[in-house]
């Protein structure tokens, strides 16, 4: 029955029935309670994507990845990632695989793609909410293309953290007063009031009430300080 599915798998498009492959969907469900089945199915899809099979194909064993890769499928995935067709495949994959094997992958790819690619890899490390990727999304503040910019702001709010912090603070600090910028430290400081760590949320807050910030800047620092008091009674 698996053999036959991955013969199916090489003419699979997203019009050919899903019964054609069910034989890759019953085993991918069956591997979570049998580990032997696991890396079997895994060892083929990542077999797979070495192949000439359509786009299609590429998607859904990507898919099935994102549900039981291991790092044992990171080469195979990390080779898609320059690739226009297939990279957003890949990084829904690595996103979703954990270790450091996955997120070195897609720092590694950072510096070898450009555009919506190096977008697409800047979110993926966000939702992975990779620490680690911190220094790497530092050097990408000042990038040529605004859009790149843009998106390693965000992540480092989204990441969060002292390091993450820490950048966004010395942006700042540097005289930079971009909103995503300042939006980023604001995402920042709302985690650590979450991680009950009021008093470094508090100095956030405090240095962006000055009077050389925007009003609505002011405001939302404001409102930061009322819920950090809040949160200490």
């Amino acid at each position: 029955m698996l053999d036959q599915a991955f013969e199916s798998l090489k003419k699979f498009d997203w019009g050919t029935p899903l019964s054609e492959v069910s034989g890759i969907e019953d085993a991918v469900v069956a591997s979570h309670a049998d580990a032997a089945l696991r890396q079997d199915v895994e060892r083929r899809l990542t077999a797979a994507l070495a192949t000439d099979i359509s786009r299609d194909a590429k998607d859904y064993v990507c898919r099935k990845l994102a549900m039981i890769g291991s790092s044992t499928a990171v080469p195979a995935l990390a080779g898609l990632l320059p690739q226009e067709a297939h990279s957003h495949l890949a990084r829904h994959a690595l996103e979703r695989i954990p270790g450091p094997e996955a997120a070195a992958a897609l720092k590694d790819a950072l510096p070898k793609v450009g555009g919506k690619l190096k977008i697409g890899i800047i979110g993926s490390l966000a939702a992975r909410g990779e620490a680690s990727a911190v220094p790497a999304l530092a050097g990408l503040l000042g990038d040529a293309d605004p859009a790149v910019a843009r998106s390693a702001a965000v992540a480092l709010g989204t990441i969060s953290g002292p390091d993450a912090t820490h950048v966004l603070q010395q942006t700042i600090a540097a005289g930079k007063q971009n909103p995503v910028v300042i939006d980023a430290l604001l995402s920042c400081a709302e985690s650590l009031v979450s991680d009950h760590q009021v008093e470094q949320a508090v100095g956030i807050y405090q240095s962006l009430s000055g009077d050389e910030q925007p009003r609505l800047v002011r405001l939302a620092a404001t409102r930061g300080l009322l819920t950090c008091h809040n949160a200490r009674t």
